[in-house]
Protein backbone atom coordinates (compact mmCIF):
# COMPACT_ATOMS: atom_id res chain seq x y z
CA UNK A 1 0.00 0.00 0.00
CA UNK A 2 1.39 3.35 -1.01
CA UNK A 3 1.22 6.20 1.55
CA UNK A 4 0.56 8.83 -1.21
CA UNK A 5 0.47 11.81 1.87
CA UNK A 6 3.78 10.78 2.36
CA UNK A 7 4.61 10.36 -1.95
CA UNK A 8 3.66 13.92 -2.25
CA UNK A 9 6.31 15.16 0.24
CA UNK A 10 9.40 13.92 -2.54
CA UNK A 11 10.99 15.73 -4.43
CA UNK A 12 9.53 14.29 -8.25
CA UNK A 13 5.92 14.33 -6.57
CA UNK A 14 6.29 17.96 -4.42
CA UNK A 15 3.24 20.26 -4.07
CA UNK A 16 1.24 17.85 -5.74
CA UNK A 17 -1.98 16.23 -3.69
CA UNK A 18 -2.49 13.05 -2.87
CA UNK A 19 -5.14 12.33 -5.11
CA UNK A 20 -3.16 14.33 -7.57
CA UNK A 21 -0.64 11.51 -7.72
CA UNK A 22 -3.12 8.64 -6.88
CA UNK A 23 -4.82 8.97 -10.15
CA UNK A 24 -1.62 9.58 -12.23
CA UNK A 25 0.00 6.27 -10.71
CA UNK A 26 -3.32 5.10 -11.85
CA UNK A 27 -2.35 4.95 -15.54
CA UNK A 28 0.60 3.68 -15.65
CA UNK A 29 2.28 0.61 -14.19
CA UNK A 30 4.86 0.21 -11.58
CA UNK A 31 5.81 -2.36 -9.08
CA UNK A 32 7.08 -2.01 -5.26
CA UNK A 33 9.91 -4.48 -3.94
CA UNK A 34 11.08 -4.97 -0.54
CA UNK A 35 14.05 -5.91 0.89
CA UNK A 36 15.47 -7.11 4.11
CA UNK A 37 17.82 -4.96 6.71
CA UNK A 38 21.32 -4.78 4.95
CA UNK A 39 20.05 -6.45 1.27
CA UNK A 40 22.05 -5.32 -1.82
CA UNK A 41 19.49 -3.12 -3.33
CA UNK A 42 21.57 -2.13 -6.88
CA UNK A 43 25.73 -2.44 -7.54
CA UNK A 44 27.07 0.37 -8.69
CA UNK A 45 27.61 0.41 -12.58
CA UNK A 46 23.95 -1.22 -12.44
CA UNK A 47 21.73 -0.18 -15.79
CA UNK A 48 19.47 2.57 -14.19
CA UNK A 49 16.68 2.38 -16.23
CA UNK A 50 13.73 2.95 -13.75
CA UNK A 51 13.22 5.64 -10.98
CA UNK A 52 12.79 4.12 -7.93
CA UNK A 53 11.38 6.28 -5.05
CA UNK A 54 11.77 4.74 -1.18
CA UNK A 55 8.31 4.12 0.46
CA UNK A 56 9.40 3.04 3.75
CA UNK A 57 12.67 2.61 6.10
CA UNK A 58 16.01 3.97 4.21
CA UNK A 59 19.02 2.82 2.32
CA UNK A 60 22.69 4.33 2.56
CA UNK A 61 24.72 5.01 -0.79
CA UNK A 62 28.08 3.50 -0.86
CA UNK A 63 31.36 4.09 -3.28
CA UNK A 64 35.32 3.65 -2.87
CA UNK A 65 37.53 6.40 -2.99
CA UNK A 66 40.84 6.48 -4.45
CA UNK A 67 42.35 3.91 -2.02
CA UNK A 68 40.09 1.61 -2.24
CA UNK A 69 37.96 2.17 0.91
CA UNK A 70 33.95 2.17 1.37
CA UNK A 71 32.73 5.69 1.46
CA UNK A 72 29.16 6.02 2.71
CA UNK A 73 28.05 9.06 0.68
CA UNK A 74 24.39 9.42 2.09
CA UNK A 75 21.79 7.88 3.81
CA UNK A 76 18.37 8.31 1.62
CA UNK A 77 15.12 7.78 3.81
CA UNK A 78 11.30 7.77 2.53
CA UNK A 79 10.32 9.46 0.57
CA UNK A 80 13.39 10.73 -1.84
CA UNK A 81 14.20 8.68 -5.15
CA UNK A 82 17.48 6.65 -6.32
CA UNK A 83 20.08 8.14 -8.31
CA UNK A 84 17.37 10.31 -10.00
CA UNK A 85 19.73 12.25 -12.19
CA UNK A 86 20.88 9.47 -13.73
CA UNK A 87 17.84 7.87 -15.44
CA UNK A 88 18.88 9.82 -18.60
CA UNK A 89 21.54 10.57 -20.68
CA UNK A 90 24.13 8.09 -22.17
CA UNK A 91 25.78 6.22 -19.12
CA UNK A 92 23.05 5.22 -17.59
CA UNK A 93 24.46 3.37 -14.71
CA UNK A 94 24.06 3.92 -10.93
CA UNK A 95 27.57 5.69 -9.27
CA UNK A 96 26.99 4.03 -6.05
CA UNK A 97 25.84 1.04 -4.41
CA UNK A 98 22.41 0.90 -2.46
CA UNK A 99 22.29 -1.51 0.36
CA UNK A 100 19.25 -1.10 3.27
CA UNK A 101 19.52 0.34 6.20
CA UNK A 102 16.41 -1.24 7.63
CA UNK A 103 13.35 -3.11 5.88
CA UNK A 104 12.49 -0.85 3.42
CA UNK A 105 9.71 -0.67 0.43
CA UNK A 106 10.99 0.65 -3.00
CA UNK A 107 8.59 2.07 -5.49
CA UNK A 108 10.34 1.52 -9.40
CA UNK A 109 8.82 3.23 -12.23
CA UNK A 110 10.19 2.21 -15.86
CA UNK A 111 12.01 5.19 -18.13
CA UNK A 112 9.13 4.69 -20.65
CA UNK A 113 6.10 5.07 -18.13
CA UNK A 114 7.98 7.58 -16.18
CA UNK A 115 8.67 9.95 -19.57
CA UNK A 116 4.40 9.61 -19.79
CA UNK A 117 4.18 10.95 -16.23
CA UNK A 118 6.60 13.71 -17.15
CA UNK A 119 4.19 14.83 -20.48
CA UNK A 120 1.19 14.32 -18.27
CA UNK A 121 2.04 17.28 -15.67
CA UNK A 122 4.06 20.39 -15.99
CA UNK A 123 4.65 20.55 -12.33
CA UNK A 124 6.12 16.76 -11.83
CA UNK A 125 8.87 17.81 -15.07
CA UNK A 126 9.75 20.65 -12.74
CA UNK A 127 9.80 19.23 -9.70
CA UNK A 128 12.24 16.03 -11.42
CA UNK A 129 14.43 18.82 -13.32
CA UNK A 130 15.04 20.70 -9.72
CA UNK A 131 15.74 17.30 -8.21
CA UNK A 132 18.02 16.40 -10.34
CA UNK A 133 20.33 19.92 -10.60
CA UNK A 134 20.30 19.54 -6.61
CA UNK A 135 21.71 15.76 -6.65
CA UNK A 136 24.15 17.32 -9.40
CA UNK A 137 25.36 20.22 -6.99
CA UNK A 138 25.35 17.23 -4.35
CA UNK A 139 27.64 14.98 -5.82
CA UNK A 140 29.93 17.46 -7.32
CA UNK A 141 30.75 18.50 -3.84
CA UNK A 142 30.93 15.14 -2.35
CA UNK A 143 33.40 14.14 -5.01
CA UNK A 144 35.35 17.09 -3.88
CA UNK A 145 35.28 16.35 -0.41
CA UNK A 146 36.20 12.74 -1.48
CA UNK A 147 39.69 14.63 -3.41
CA UNK A 148 40.95 15.51 0.31
CA UNK A 149 43.78 12.88 0.86
CA UNK A 150 44.08 13.42 4.98
CA UNK A 151 41.64 13.12 7.57
CA UNK A 152 42.01 16.65 8.96
CA UNK A 153 41.30 17.74 5.51
CA UNK A 154 38.14 16.27 5.09
CA UNK A 155 37.57 17.49 9.29
CA UNK A 156 38.19 21.35 7.88
CA UNK A 157 36.24 21.41 4.88
CA UNK A 158 32.97 19.34 6.61
CA UNK A 159 33.24 21.86 9.45
CA UNK A 160 34.02 24.91 7.34
CA UNK A 161 30.81 23.98 5.01
CA UNK A 162 28.85 23.38 8.10
CA UNK A 163 29.44 26.67 8.99
CA UNK A 164 28.95 28.74 6.01
CA UNK A 165 30.07 32.18 5.47
CA UNK A 166 28.70 33.92 8.88
CA UNK A 167 28.83 31.25 11.68
CA UNK A 168 31.74 30.10 13.94
CA UNK A 169 29.98 27.25 15.72
CA UNK A 170 28.36 24.39 14.42
CA UNK A 171 26.24 21.38 15.93
CA UNK A 172 27.49 18.14 14.08
CA UNK A 173 24.45 16.27 12.41
CA UNK A 174 26.00 13.09 13.31
CA UNK A 175 27.43 10.98 15.94
CA UNK A 176 30.93 10.07 15.73
CA UNK A 177 30.40 6.92 14.88
CA UNK A 178 28.30 7.67 12.05
CA UNK A 179 30.82 10.37 10.61
CA UNK A 180 33.58 8.01 10.47
CA UNK A 181 31.44 5.93 8.47
CA UNK A 182 30.52 9.50 6.75
CA UNK A 183 34.39 10.05 5.98
CA UNK A 184 35.21 6.02 5.67
CA UNK A 185 37.79 6.22 8.25
CA UNK A 186 37.48 4.46 11.64
CA UNK A 187 35.98 5.77 14.90
CA UNK A 188 39.48 6.03 16.67
CA UNK A 189 41.14 7.80 13.91
CA UNK A 190 38.41 10.61 13.45
CA UNK A 191 38.64 11.24 17.27
CA UNK A 192 42.35 11.48 17.09
CA UNK A 193 42.37 13.87 14.18
CA UNK A 194 40.05 16.21 16.07
CA UNK A 195 41.56 16.20 18.97
CA UNK A 196 44.60 17.12 17.65
CA UNK A 197 43.07 19.87 15.76
CA UNK A 198 41.59 20.98 19.25
CA UNK A 199 45.02 20.74 20.71
CA UNK A 200 46.35 22.74 17.60
CA UNK A 201 44.32 25.71 18.06
CA UNK A 202 42.11 25.45 14.48
CA UNK A 203 38.88 24.44 16.83
CA UNK A 204 37.32 23.91 20.37
CA UNK A 205 35.00 20.54 20.44
CA UNK A 206 32.72 20.55 23.30
CA UNK A 207 30.98 17.15 22.55
CA UNK A 208 28.82 18.01 19.35
CA UNK A 209 29.50 21.45 19.46
CA UNK A 210 32.15 22.15 17.82
CA UNK A 211 33.88 26.10 17.78
CA UNK A 212 35.72 27.23 14.59
CA UNK A 213 38.71 29.67 16.15
CA UNK A 214 39.88 30.74 12.74
CA UNK A 215 38.71 29.75 9.56
CA UNK A 216 41.13 31.29 7.52
CA UNK A 217 43.39 28.84 9.10
CA UNK A 218 41.29 25.63 8.68
CA UNK A 219 41.30 27.14 4.77
CA UNK A 220 44.80 26.99 4.72
CA UNK A 221 44.37 23.46 5.84
CA UNK A 222 42.48 22.20 2.66
CA UNK A 223 45.65 23.98 0.71
CA UNK A 224 48.58 21.69 2.39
Amino acid sequence: MIDFDLLSKSPVFMGLPADRIENILGDIHFQIHSFTKSSLIVHAGDECNKLIIVLSGSVKGEMADYTGKTIKIEDIEAPRPLAAAFLFGKNNRFPVTVIANSPVELLYISKPEFLKLLQKDQRLLTNYLNSISSRAQFLSQRIKFLSFKTIRQKIAHYLLDLAGDRLAIVELPLAQAELAEFFGVTRPALARAMGELDQEGYIEVQRRTVRILDKQKMNDLLKG
